[in-house]
C-alpha cells in the first residue's frame, strides 16, 4: 500500500477563487426588539406561561424557585448562626478575664500577712511561738489499748 501512495500522481493545486461579498451590517430598526429583550420582556409579561413549549417546563421553573429561596434562607440562617458564635466568644473572652482577675484577688487576700490584717478586728492573733511537733509511736499505742481491754 505504501506503494501506491507514492505512485499517486501529483495533480496541480486547484486554484479556488473565493468570492468576497462585503458585509453588511444589520441596521437598527428603532422598533425592532433583541432576543434577550424579548425573553425577558415574556417572563415578565407571564405571556411565556401561555405557550405550550414553554408550560412542560414549569415544573423545573418551580423547582429552581424553591431551591433559590432555600439557598437564600440558608444564607440568612448561616448569618445568624455566625452572629451568635460571635456573641458567644466575646461573651467567654469576658468571662476568663474576670476569672482571671477574680483568682487573682483572692490570691491576693489569701496570703498570710492579709489574712492576719483581717483577723485582728476580731480579735485573732498570730502566734509568736512555733507549733511543737508530736511524736507518738503507734505500737506502744496499740499495746496500751489491748491492755486496756
Amino acid at each position: 500500500m505504501a506503494n501506491k501512495l507514492r505512485e499517486i500522481k501529483k495533480e496541480e493545486p486547484v486554484e479556488e477563487l473565493v468570492e468576497q461579498q462585503p458585509v453588511k451590517k444589520a441596521a437598527a430598526k428603532p422598533g425592532k426588539k433583541g432576543v434577550l429583550a424579548k425573553a425577558l420582556s415574556g417572563i415578565f409579561s407571564g405571556t411565556f406561561l401561555a405557550n405550550e413549549k414553554n408550560f412542560k417546563h414549569v415544573p423545573f421553573i418551580l423547582f429552581m424557585a424553591i431551591m433559590a429561596t432555600a439557598y437564600i434562607a440558608y444564607g440568612y440562617y448561616a448569618d445568624d448562626t455566625i452572629r451568635d458564635v460571635n456573641k458567644i466568644t466575646n461573651n467567654l473572652k469576658e468571662l476568663k478575664s474576670e476569672f482571671i482577675y477574680t483568682k487573682s484577688e483572692l490570691m491576693f487576700a489569701s496570703k498570710q500577712s492579709e489574712v492576719a490584717k483581717a483577723a485582728e478586728p476580731i480579735g485573732l492573733k498570730e502566734p509568736i511561738t512555733p507549733p511543737l511537733k508530736i511524736k507518738v509511736d503507734s505500737t506502744q499505742l496499740y499495746k496500751k489499748q489491748q491492755q486496756k481491754n
